[in-house]
């Protein structure tokens, strides 16, 4: 039960992760905008890393492949985003302030699960995670 549960909060971690980095290059206009709303620098590049690491994580979580890199990767991301794009604690015309709470809230449940995803990979060989 332990291993099916692992391999399904995996693969659902990084299902979350994939759409959205496909969709950074997809809707990238709506997403600089979001970031320059917030005061980002350097919008373009740090978009195009965001949705890269968001693409290529997912992938390797989806695999099985390099979990812990990936998943504490991942948190790192997450956390930066929390602190950047989610700001519930800043007023910026047009954002909706409870929005921002509940998606900041939401994402620190998801910063959460890749630390655990993380730690009970941890040690293990490939060929243990795979099981």
């Amino acid at each position: 039960m332990k291993s099916a549960s692992t391999h399904i909060a995996r693969v659902l971690l990084a299902l979350y992760f994939l759409l959205p980095g496909i969709m950074k290059f997809a809707s990238w206009d709506m997403h600089v905008a979001l970031m320059e709303t917030h005061g980002m620098i350097m919008v373009p590049a740090l978009l195009a890393i965001a949705g890269i690491t968001q693409i290529g994580a997912s992938i390797c979580l989806l695999f099985n492949k390099q979990v812990v890199i990936c998943a504490l990767g991942l948190a790192a991301m997450v956390l930066l985003i929390n602190l950047n794009l989610h700001d519930f604690w800043n007023v910026y015309e047009g954002v909706d302030t409870k929005h921002e709470t509940q998606n900041f809230v939401k994402n620190m449940g998801i910063f959460a699960g890749l630390l655990l995803l993380a730690a009970i990979n941890m040690g293990q060989t490939s060929s243990e995670s795979e099981k």
